[in-house]
């Protein structure tokens, strides 16, 4: 998945327009117009086009640098069986450290989600290691958690007085983590 900060930090590192990585990424089917348009969405965090692998290597080539530079690892867990308030608890403690320390700091954490943010991270990690990124220098650059709504399968509900009743709800959340190089930022 490119990564939009990456992008927009090489291109002012290495003074390039997004006219000139446009011209750079002209391709079957994409005029000059479309490809400026493209290029200031990812800039912007947009992945409007989705962007392909070629595209991807393109923009290396004209930022001159490696295509690991530029993106990240992203892993997730959809409809997880845990409200996302409780996981949030565990994603704070990870967020913004190397993949490995995190890993350590979620092996020794007592709680429930943790065993689920591990095995999403190592996840994400194992994405990057099969792309040829160096492991030993990657770090969470996100964990997010959204709402899920009502866990599949839970419609329960309580017996109350007057022969009314109120609803079970066990929730369920997405747990979303983004790996990235940490020797470029």
């Amino acid at each position: 998945m490119l990564s939009s900060y990456k992008l927009k930090k090489f291109c002012k590192q290495r003074k390039i327009s997004t006219e000139q990585l446009a011209g750079q990424l002209v391709r079957g089917g994409l005029t000059r117009e479309k490809a400026v348009s493209a290029v200031k969405n990812w800039q912007r965090g947009l992945l409007k086009p989705v962007p392909s692998r070629e595209d991807i290597n393109h923009l290396a080539t004209a930022l001159s640098t490696d295509v690991n530079d530029l993106v990240g690892w992203h892993s997730s867990y959809r409809f997880a069986p845990m409200s996302a308030r409780k996981v949030r608890l565990v994603t704070q403690l990870i967020a913004g450290r190397r993949a490995q320390d995190a890993m350590d700091v979620l092996k020794f954490t007592r709680k429930r989600a943790a065993e689920m943010v591990d095995k999403v991270l190592k996840s994400a990690v194992a994405d990057a290691d099969e792309q040829q990124a160096n492991v030993d220098s990657l770090y969470v650059s996100e964990a997010r958690v959204d709402e899920a709504g009502r866990r599949i399968g839970t419609k329960r509900w309580r017996a109350k007085d007057r022969g009314r009743a109120h609803s079970i709800n066990k929730k369920a959340c997405h747990i979303h983590i983004t790996v990235t190089n940490a020797a470029e930022i």
